[in-house]
Formats: structure tokens, C-alpha cells, sequence
């Protein structure tokens, strides 16, 4: 890995939006679902996934639920349900109720809290099936309430034997039972629109490709949608106590996502630097996924050395990442000075695949810069609030003034006169009386 200068650095990443070709080809995905419905969406699964399919044959079986379990280990089981169960106690912590407060002239004031009715959730199957993803999406909306969870995935993410039999039994352990065998642009305008076979949902979530992104970008504002999520990220703030074996490794488990992730060390201790150089090239040629990772490293990797801890979290703030792996004697005291991380590891011990697969936070963490204002997927996403007013007569008599003038400033008369036919009206009852 390249060693620079604080100074000397800076990473640019480019939101990837697509090319003009790959929008104009989603645009006429979408807009053919939209228009035909099951037979686009059938004739795009042909086209694009290679597999011919009849409508009847959208819906993932039971029975094909059932020949999943048969084809993966009892201990994958138990370790996905093991995961399922700290994920959920973790989002069950977040839940919000609605409240009401009674004011002393009468009025009530409050907000309604509602889950959505319908959430989608696309799987991927490129480089790797991701059955981890499944209960990061799936278990918050579950918390939230959501009474119905569609999920989406390829027709063939397991090879010729059709969908990964690990994502099938992760989505059962998280307890989603209506399932559909289409992937990419097709999928998100099916789900955003209904067809015959599918219907139509309040909001979108899960990573996907390029052409996935952009089209749930298109279909934004007819549906909701989790993020336009860009390739993974790790930052580790060391100083000279780190293990240079644990960053190394740490590093590369990102790095081994996508050609496109970014594995940065940053660093006080030229030590550290030189060593966790080395191990990194010397971990590289062990991994399985070394063409990826090695790809990663060279385009996107960097070694940053600071002057000190202070500066070095500065870096961090800057760079807002994903994942941020905090490795320095005393880890604690950095809290209050890290204000732009989406996850915050403490301590050798926290690496960041705890998070990803185990320990219960979600793994679906804000990219590209976007901790700077974005939060992890948790229960909230898949909520929705209603403001409550009940305004006593003596609450809009009191007020009525402060609000025509606040109408009226602002060139509403309309506004201004809906309060003012009330006060009139109840001083003429007053005078009758």
C-alpha cells in the first residue's frame, strides 16, 4: 500500500450515476414495466437473466423453501438464526410510540407513528450472494411493523440450480414468506409500479448494481427508497500499540468486496505504516478474492501518516466513512472527537465483520462521504409520522391574531381569512349571548 502525507491525500469518488447509455437503457426498463407490466417483466428476465419463465413461475414455493434447507449446512442454520436473534434485540431498541400532550387551554398536540404497509427488499447475486443483507433489511422493518415484506432476488443466483439456497433460507429465518425470482431494473420498476404478479410497494431497500441504482433513482418520489449506495469503505485510526496482522487483515475485508471499495489506514506511527505495508501484500496472495482486493488496494488504498491522534481524526472526519475501526490505546476518549463515521469500531477485537454479520447494529451504513449527514438502516426507515392538532377554541382565540398576521405577511388572505370567518363568528355568537 502507498504511504502519503495527511497533506498529500485526498480521495476522490465520484458518485457513480451511470453513463448516458446505462439511464437510457433503465429509463426504457422501467417505463416498458410500467407500460406492459408481467410480460416486459418476463421478457427482460429472458433477455437479461437468461432464464424463460411463466408468470405462475414468479413466486418463490414453499416446496423450494423446503429443497433450500436440504442443500445448506445445520451449522449455516444455526448461525443465521444465532445472528437473526442479536439484530433484532438490538432494532427492538429503537422502536418509537406515539404520543399525545395535553395543553392546559385545551388543545392536543401530538404525532402518530405507523409502520408502512408494503416494503421491498432486493438480494443481489453479482460477485456474491449476500444472505447477511437479507436480515439487515428485513429484521428493522419487521421491528417497525411492517405487516407485509416482499423480497425480490435473480432468477439464478445460485448458478443452474436457480436462487442461492443460503438466501432462501436466510429469508426464511427472517421470516419473509412471499418471494420472486427476478433481479436488476426490472425488479425495482415491478415493485415500484405492481404487475399482475406483484404488488406494488411504499418503499424500496437492499444494495444491487449499477443498473439497480439507477433504477430506483428513476422510481424515487412514486416509492421510497433506502440510498443510492456506493462501494464499500473502511478507515482504521491506529496508533503505534495496533497490531499491524489485525489492520492488514481488517483492510482487505473490505477490500475483497469490490474493485471499487476503499481500504485507508490512518496512522501516527510510521512503525505501523511500514508493517501494516508489508502484511498487506503478504495477505493479499492468500486471499481467494485477491484479484478483487488487490484491485481495490492499488486504486483506492492508501496509508495515511499524521503527526498526531488529533490530526489523524481530523482525517477521519473528512473522509466520513462507512466503517471506521478505531485501534489506538485508549479507543474511548476518540468518541467525542469523531463526528463523521456510519459505524464505530472500538478496540482490536471489534472487527468490522462483528458488525457485519453478528453483533446486531446494521451493516446497511451511509458510503461515499454521506456519514457526514446519512445513518445506518434501523427501524425508523421504515416508519412513517403524522402530526396530531386539536386546537381548542380558546387555543385559536388567544392566537388568532399572531396567526392572520404571519397569513397576511406572507400574502395568504385566504390562510388569514379561515381564521378570521372563526373569530367573528364566535364573537357574534359572544355579543348574542
Amino acid at each position: 500500500m502507498k504511504i502519503v502525507q495527511a497533506a498529500q491525500f485526498d480521495l476522490r469518488r465520484d458518485v457513480e450515476y451511470g453513463s448516458e447509455e446505462q439511464v437510457a437503457i433503465v429509463k426504457r426498463i422501467v417505463g416498458d414495466i410500467k407500460a406492459e407490466g408481467d410480460a416486459a417483466l418476463l421478457r427482460y428476465t429472458e433477455s437479461l437473466d437468461h432464464t424463460k419463465l411463466e408468470a405462475s413461475q414468479l413466486r418463490v414455493t414453499d416446496a423450494e423453501l423446503q429443497a433450500a434447507y436440504s442443500r445448506v449446512e445445520p451449522s449455516f442454520i444455526e448461525a443465521i438464526a444465532a445472528a437473526a436473534a442479536n439484530i433484532r434485540a438490538f432494532h427492538e431498541r429503537q422502536k418509537r410510540n406515539s404520543w399525545m400532550d395535553l395543553q392546559p387551554d385545551g388543545s392536543l398536540l401530538g404525532q402518530i407513528i405507523r409502520p408502512l404497509r408494503r416494503v421491498g427488499v432486493y438480494v443481489p447475486g453479482g460477485k456474491a450472494a449476500y444472505p447477511s443483507s437479507v436480515l439487515m433489511n428485513v429484521i428493522p422493518a419487521q421491528v417497525a411493523g411492517v405487516p407485509e415484506i416482499v423480497m425480490v432476488t435473480p432468477p439464478a443466483t445460485g448458478g443452474r440450480e436457480g436462487i442461492d439456497p443460503y438466501i432462501l433460507v436466510a429469508a426464511a429465518e427472517a421470516g419473509v414468506n412471499e418471494m420472486y425470482r427476478v433481479g436488476g431494473a426490472q425488479a425495482i420498476a415491478a415493485l415500484a409500479y405492481g404487475t399482475d404478479s406483484i404488488e406494488r410497494v411504499d418503499k424500496i431497500c437492499g444494495p444491487g448494481n449499477i443498473y439497480v441504482a439507477l433504477a430506483k433513482r428513476e422510481v424515487y418520489g412514486l416509492v421510497d427508497i433506502d440510498s443510492l449506495a456506493g462501494p464499500s469503505e473502511i478507515v482504521v485510526l491506529a496508533d503505534e500499540t495496533a497490531d499491524p496482522e489485525y489492520v492488514a487483515a481488517d483492510l482487505l475485508s473490505q477490500a475483497e468486496h469490490d474493485e471499487l471499495a476503499s481500504a485507508i489506514l490512518v496512522t501516527t506511527s510510521e512503525r505501523v505504516a511500514e508493517y501494516v505495508s508489508a502484511e498487506v501484500e503478504r495477505q493479499l496472495s492468500l486471499l481467494p478474492r485477491e484479484n478483487i482486493a488487490r484491485a481495490s488496494i492499488e486504486n483506492y488504498g492508501a496509508i495515511i501518516v499524521t503527526g498526531s491522534l488529533e490530526e489523524g481524526i481530523a482525517v477521519v472526519n473528512r473522509l466520513a466513512p462507512e466503517h471506521l475501526e478505531v485501534m489506538v490505546q485508549n479507543p474511548v476518549d476518540c468518541l467525542g472527537l469523531i463526528e463523521n463515521a456510519g459505524a464505530i469500531f472500538l478496540g482490536p477485537y471489534s472487527s468490522e465483520p462483528v458488525g457485519d454479520y453478528f453483533a446486531g447494529p446494521n451493516h446497511i451504513i451511509p458510503t461515499n462521504g454521506t456519514a457526514r449527514f446519512a445513518s445506518p438502516v434501523d427501524v425508523d426507515d421504515f416508519i412513517k409520522k403524522s402530526s396530531l392538532i386539536q386546537y381548542s377554541k380558546q387555543a385559536l382565540l388567544a392566537n388568532a391574531a399572531t396567526i392572520m398576521e404571519l397569513a397576511r405577511r406572507e400574502g395568504l388572505e385566504g390562510h388569514a381569512r379561515a381564521i378570521e370567518v372563526r373569530v367573528n363568528k364566535e364573537g357574534a355568537a359572544r355579543r348574542a349571548d
